[in-house]
């Protein structure tokens, strides 16, 4: 199992599932303001260069690989697996590798590897399966489970649209200028560790800060003031995020579609993506070839149910095997929740995954948190897609005869 959870579920959740028999990966994305690059004259405009393109088509083939490589050498297997041909250091790559089918590539496996993704995490992890599809390179995974995921992003707060706005008017002009945003100086992530600290020693003025957060995500509910004091908030090494990641994020909001970098030129584009516009991994659901279990919460003010149903209907359409779930949760409660239910849910997921006939789930019978209201939405939504359509059979995922 590999996991891009956040932190706090991170203490509890793995812990539970090595107990059970898996095996846990962590995997974390690139932002950390201590710089601890093997080159160390790399410049900070290099240094923050990467948008969640860069997530998805090499920090994700990177750890997988890595995964992949630890699991084989551990089973004696590395030398029997269906076309194993690893990318050079110099990530020259031939057209003429001979590859072999995602199916045929996970079933030679002497592994299964399913992940658990929460919010950017689960964009990325979409963003990898789909152009490892596109390129014809195995993507090693056996299930998704993505809590929250990011991707659509149109249906939200005022605060967000407006921030929105000014990051693409100020982009051009500012991502030479500020690459990254981070806390640069050892003093003022100091000075970060102690408001942290005074805001949970004093309940009130934390209680305060954690409202005026609410209200700056449009009224979500997360332990905001928590994550202030968690471990990886230190004087050291404090997250980042680079200004193209933010810029990235923003463009999607703006196109209302789940895509790839806009790098602001037909030309750059087309040399990337060979198209004028970016590349539109929604579009492109239908290359999806494992199940997906995506999870909203109905208290998730930054990322909405409506926006991880926009995924699942796009997955329906497609053919995808999906399912649908809603938690009573505010979006960093995925991360810092120890219930039950949720950590049941996801290993219900899981267990799918070990069994091949059981991978394949219906559609028209998952369990749901509200089964009532939820469900009543979705055969709302299947009748609207049935609609007009020619030879459609009632209760068969994109009309399809049997």
């Amino acid at each position: 199992m590999y996991s891009t959870a956040g932190p706090q579920m991170l203490k509890f959740f793995p812990r539970f599932c090595f107990r059970v028999g898996y095996d846990v990966f962590l995997g974390n994305l690139r932002g950390l303001v201590s710089r601890e690059h093997m080159d160390k004259n790399l410049s900070s405009s290099k240094y923050w260069k990467y948008s969640v393109n860069e997530h998805g088509t090499k920090d994700m083939p990177a750890i997988i690989e890595e995964i992949h490589k630890i699991k084989t050498s551990e089973l004696g297997s590395s030398q029997n697996l269906i076309g194993e041909e690893m990318e050079d250091q110099n990530d020259d790559i031939k057209n003429s590798e001979i590859q072999t089918s995602e199916e045929d590539v996970t079933k030679n496996q002497p592994y299964k590897l399913c992940a658990v993704c929460h919010s950017l995490g689960g964009a990325v992890m979409l963003m990898y399966v789909v152009t490892s599809r596109i390129a014809q390179k195995p993507h090693r995974l056996s299930r998704l489970v993505l809590l929250s995921p990011a991707g659509f992003h149109e249906d939200s707060n005022v605060v967000f649209s407006l921030v929105e706005k000014i990051i693409l008017f100020v982009g051009p002009v500012l991502a030479p200028l500020v690459p990254g945003l981070y806390i640069p100086t050892r003093f003022f992530r100091m000075l970060l560790n102690k408001l942290a600290r005074d805001f949970h020693n004093y309940p009130a003025l934390g209680g305060l800060v954690q409202t005026l957060m609410g209200y700056v995500v449009g009224g979500d509910s997360s332990n905001w003031v928590g994550v202030l004091g968690l471990p990886h908030y230190n004087m050291d090494d404090m997250p980042g995020v680079s200004f193209h990641v933010v810029l990235h994020l923003a463009q999607i909001k703006r196109a209302k579609r789940f895509q790839m970098y806009d790098y602001g030129s037909t030309a750059a584009n087309m040399e990337a993506y060979g198209t004028p516009k970016p590349l539109d991994l929604g579009a492109h659901y239908s290359l999806i070839d494992i199940p997906m279990d995506l999870v909203a919460g109905q208290r998730d003010r930054v990322i909405s149910p409506t926006m991880v149903k926009k995924h699942y209907k796009l997955m329906r359409k497609a053919g995808v095997e999906v399912s649908y779930n809603e938690f009573e949760y505010a979006h960093l409660d995925f991360t810092f929740s120890h219930r039950e239910e949720l950590l049941s849910y996801v290993m219900s997921r899981l267990a799918l995954a070990a069994d091949a006939g059981k991978g394949r789930i219906k559609q028209t019978t998952v369990r749901l948190r509200k089964p009532k209201r939820v469900q009543s939405e979705i055969e709302k939504d299947r009748a609207m897609e049935y609609r007009g359509a020619d030879e459609e059979i009632p209760g068969e995922p994109n009309g399809h005869r049997k």
